[in-house]
């Protein structure tokens, strides 16, 4: 493990996006960097589908045997303010994070731009300080509805970044109710352990501090904070959130130790930006009595397989 800095001051951004808007709420992303670099932090997380939004509520018009124009052209509203990776929209965001030297995870809905494109994906994009993109993780298995709005990701993203922060990485929302999803991360060995969420429940803080000491790492449990009248008037299906409350989204957002202990948060009911100076030791000193992929395994036992080849639809071979 090399952990190079002694300590690293890190940002957990609970805000909600401009929703449905890819140019307004890259606008308030940079926004939101600036002000956090201004405050010292060296990496700054935002929420899981951050760009454009995480569409709560809405059906986009689809039941078991059936669909609607309505909910084809709220689709459609949503592709078209996702994101290409590289493209124009993160891009902007490199440029930024480069500005202000800062490293920057944020989640975003991603077009599939290599096959169809037709297809959209949850996804986490990692910035380095000098702007440039060092590596992205798709979401290996949507939740529930979503699975009818998003892709499934291979293990070919299962990715933690390598910086002089030490090693970043970390899984979206449910993905870190899969116990083998953690593990094959944890064999990466991040000292940031990062998820952003839409899980809101006071329940997930469990999780956040179950992660922390299985991992024996840094966790970053980050979320959005969203109301009703934060969605556009004119969105199809709009009506559908009628019933819902005025808060979709309490946020919850949090920062937790190695040893399971809450540093700042949980952040509930507005927005907020959460600060903490992580010690980097402390992850050393945690793995003296655990370390899940070092002492404490038994690989005599278990053993876990990862295909961490990509997994194209169409392949192409010369005969």
């Amino acid at each position: 493990m090399n952990n190079r800095s002694a300590s690293v001051k890190v940002a957990v951004v609970q805000a909600a996006p401009v929703l449905f808007d890819l140019k307004k709420t890259i606008d308030k992303v940079c926004e939101i960097i600036s002000e956090a670099a201004s405050n010292g932090a060296e990496f700054i997380l935002f929420p899981e589908a951050f760009i454009p939004a995480y569409p709560r509520g809405l059906s986009f018009g689809m039941k078991v045997g059936g669909r609607t124009e309505e909910g084809r052209k709220l689709w459609q509203r949503y592709w078209e303010n996702s994101v290409d990776i590289p493209g124009p929209g993160t891009d902007k965001i490199g440029e930024c994070a480069k500005k202000h030297g800062v490293f920057v995870a944020i989640g975003v809905i991603e077009k599939d731009s290599d096959f169809s494109g037709g297809t959209l994906y949850c996804t986490l994009v990692y910035f380095g300080k000098d702007g440039e993109i060092l590596g992205k993780h798709r979401k290996l298995k949507p939740t529930g509805s979503e699975r009818l709005i998003w892709g499934e990701g291979d293990g070919s993203t299962l990715t933690v970044v390598d910086t002089e922060l030490g090693k970043i990485g970390g899984l979206i929302c449910w993905e870190n109710y899969m116990p083998m999803a953690r593990m094959a991360i944890y064999g990466k060995g991040p000292v940031i352990y990062v998820a952003p969420t839409a899980d809101h429940r006071e329940r997930w803080q469990a999780t956040m501090k179950h992660i922390a000491l299985e991992g024996r790492c840094f966790v970053l449990g980050c979320n959005q904070f969203v109301t009703k009248e934060m969605y556009p008037a004119d969105l199809e299906g709009i009506e559908e959130l009628k019933d819902m409350p005025d808060i979709l989204s309490r946020g919850g957002s949090v920062i937790v130790s190695p040893q399971g202990e809450v540093i700042n948060g949980p952040l509930y009911d507005k927005d907020g930006i959460l600060y903490a100076d992580l010690d980097m030791s402390e992850v050393v000193r945690g793995k003296l009595d655990f370390d899940v992929t070092g002492h404490y395994a038994r690989p005599d036992v278990f053993k876990l397989m990862v295909n961490e080849d990509p997994m194209p639809p169409v392949v192409s071979e010369i005969f």
